[in-house]
């Protein structure tokens, strides 16, 4: 894909499912990968990973949640890779229960995490990609914040704040040269489903209907994400912005 090579672009949750098949991608199309994680040895396994395939990675630890911490994480990435030149907010967290069963320290946790991480990434990160008029971010959402799904309200309702921003950043800094588009995964084999799964009564059960409903016949895998991210971020997507795809399988199909 044209426009990564040599490219810092910095990758949330990028120790995790979605994160790390997402920062393998974009080494390998030649972008100098940022692998931002709370858990700094998940990072360093991700980072090493590329690093032994010959690309370019560095890990930082780093709370999302935290602005400090952000800031510093920018720095760093910055001062080790380069200016940013792409962000993938993929970072996140859910808890399965019916609304009326959630608390508002739930609440809080999964706004901090899904929407206010991202908010605090994206104010650190655009200053500098106005003044150098170039950039490339993707907000990682969900299906759920496209059509809704039972037990977890409020984490679609922070996805859905995650399109609704992208739309509003892509308008405000089109003149930027700067690109925000929206990938919006269906059921994905990852730790954060799983973890969905073990709230739900029966979490067997729960998987075998995602995938029974799924057209295409299976559960998503995190490298079915990591090429529209990766293509988002690259000058193949140059004239593309607030858009929304979903990469689910054919479970939903909006137009």
């Amino acid at each position: 894909m044209r426009g990564l090579k040599d490219q810092c672009v910095i990758v949330t949750g990028g120790g995790g499912g979605i994160g790390s098949a997402t920062s393998i991608r974009l080494a390998e199309e030649g972008a100098k990968v940022a692998v931002f994680d709370m858990n700094l040895a998940a990072a360093e396994v991700v980072a090493e990973k590329i690093r032994s395939s010959g690309g370019s990675a560095q890990a930082f630890q780093c709370d999302i949640t935290d602005r400090a911490q952000v800031d510093a994480a920018v720095a760093k990435a910055e001062a080790g890779l380069g200016p940013v030149h792409g962000l993938v907010n993929n970072a996140g967290w859910d808890v399965f229960k019916p609304f009326l069963k959630t608390v508002p320290e739930e609440w809080q946790k999964l706004i901090d995490i899904n929407l206010v991480g991202a908010l605090h990434m994206l104010h650190a990160v655009l200053p500098g990609m106005v003044e150098r008029k170039q950039g490339r971010i993707v907000n990682v959402a969900s299906d759920a914040a496209r059509g809704g799904s039972s037990g977890e309200a409020v984490y679609a309702a922070c996805k859905g704040g995650l399109v609704a921003l992208a739309k509003t950043l892509a308008r405000e800094h089109a003149r930027h040269g700067i690109t925000v588009n929206v990938v919006c995964p269906g059921p994905t084999d990852t730790a954060l489903l799983a973890s969905v799964a073990e709230g739900a009564r029966d979490p067997a059960k729960l998987v075998e209907a995602f995938r029974s409903a799924i057209p295409l016949g299976r559960i998503g895998q995190p490298e079915d994400l990591a090429g529209i991210i990766a293509f988002f971020s690259s000058d193949d997507a140059d004239f593309i912005t607030g858009q929304v795809i979903s990469v689910s399988g054919g479970l939903t199909m909006h137009g």
